[in-house]
């Protein structure tokens, strides 16, 4: 084994088990009393590429099968590092490639480029039978509403729709605006339940195409259109309603007074946003650079601190935060566990290096939201403090008069694929 690599690891590793096979044999770290878990590296290079990066190597590593989990699972390995102190192993070399890192993530965030369009289809447009294999019956792939605990995942995305739909206190003939509208569930949910007429708008062409297509086949062409559409770019029409789930992870932190800007020309004076995010404890001074590579180009989680300051300059005013502080935890855990369930026809519609990448992002994620305090909020927005009740019975009504409507309606036919 790489000496450098023993060096790093004998740091790092305190607590629970790691059983390392590579070039020089086998060796184990650790005090035991917690996680046990053997990984095996394939080449010497491979060892001393890890030292060299590991914020970027490890996930590549992985990927390109030349790091293997032998007893465990990757997320099992990632969590067991998370549960030690990572300072001790930091080195001058980590230090100075995160600076580098710091300096490149403030140039990009200054050139005034439009790339919005370029980072959703990396993702977004992925072939979409690879979300039929792990996502609930709507598609719904952002965090779930686990109320009651223990429900299922379908009941857990009905329950996210049901949440998010009675803080908006929609009321029929109203306009609605979905800013990032996925593949069409929340909006048709929202029209269906409460008679509004919405517009979503997306920058995924696939993500369009199958939501209009879902709309036509549940007779809703007339209250919900899906448009090809920036945000930035919405024209000057006023929305009663504004709702954005899982979007603004993709802003930027450099364009949030374009974001609140834009909700304060279009949103009716009277009108209520619901935003959905993903946040995190602190600022961060740049991106996980493997996520950044392989997964969400341009992307970044928010802290509410520095979101905070544009709501108010843009003359918003904040009526409400809700903090889901491990829904999204469980959210990826199911996620995980039915994609690995289906890595087989993953592997088909891809490649087996594929599968490595999307289980490893979905385990990094998962480790996120269970070892760094990643948490969502759910944050309600007005112009009019008399727009909302001032006490918070009302969700707790609407969402029984949702349920009943799910009770009635027609069950959703699983999207074809």
């Amino acid at each position: 084994m790489a000496s450098s690599l023993h060096n790093l690891l004998n740091k790092i590793i305190k607590t629970g088990t790691l059983t390392v096979r590579g070039s020089g044999g086998e060796q184990r770290y650790g005090g035991g009393g917690g996680r046990a878990v053997t990984i095996r590296f394939v080449d010497e290079a491979a060892e001393r590429e890890l030292v060299n990066d590991p914020q970027l190597k490890l996930g590549e590593l992985y990927m390109d099968g030349r790091l293997r989990v032998e007893e465990g699972d990757i997320y099992e390995f990632l969590a067991l590092i998370k549960d030690n102190t990572l300072r001790e192993g930091l080195t001058f070399g980590m230090i100075l490639r995160g600076v580098a890192r710091m300096v490149a993530s403030q140039f990009r965030n200054r050139v005034p480029v439009n790339h919005n369009r370029r980072n959703v289809a990396h993702h977004y447009d992925l072939d979409e039978r690879l979300f039929s294999l792990f996502l609930d019956e709507d598609w719904q792939y952002s965090c779930a509403y686990f109320n009651p605990p223990g429900v299922s995942l379908d009941e857990a995305q009905i329950a996210k729709k049901r949440h998010i739909v009675a803080k908006l206190l929609a009321e029929p003939g109203q306009r609605a605006l979905e800013i990032g509208s996925g593949w069409g569930g929340m909006a048709m949910y929202l029209a269906e339940s409460s008679g509004v007429d919405v517009t979503g708008i997306t920058l995924s062409t696939e993500q369009l195409k199958i939501s209009r297509e879902r709309a036509a086949k549940r007779g809703l062409a007339n209250s919900v259109r899906f448009e090809l559409q920036d945000y930035y770019y919405l024209p000057p029409r006023k929305y009663d309603r504004i709702v954005s789930v899982g979007m603004f992870e993709h802003v930027g932190r450099l364009n949030y007074r374009k974001f609140f800007n834009k909700v304060n020309d279009v949103l009716a004076d009277d009108g209520v946003m619901v935003l959905h995010s993903i946040g995190q404890p602190y600022p961060a001074i740049y991106n996980n650079p493997w996520i950044e590579k392989y997964i969400f180009p341009g992307g970044y989680i928010p802290s509410i601190a520095e979101m905070m300051p544009a709501v108010e300059r843009a003359g918003l005013l904040v009526s409400d935060i809700e903090i889901l502080p491990m829904h999204y935890a469980y959210t990826l855990r199911h996620w995980r566990e039915r994609f690995m369930a289906n890595k087989e026809k993953a592997a088909a519609i891809y490649d087996e290096r594929f599968v490595r990448m999307w289980e490893f992002y979905l385990a990094g994620s998962e480790m996120a939201f269970t070892h760094e305090n990643f948490f969502i909020f759910q944050m309600q927005i007005v112009k009019k403090r008399t727009s909302v009740p001032d006490n918070r019975n009302y969700i707790y009504e609407r969402e029984a008069e949702l349920k009943a409507f799910e009770q009635r309606r027609v069950p959703l036919d699983r999207i074809a694929v």
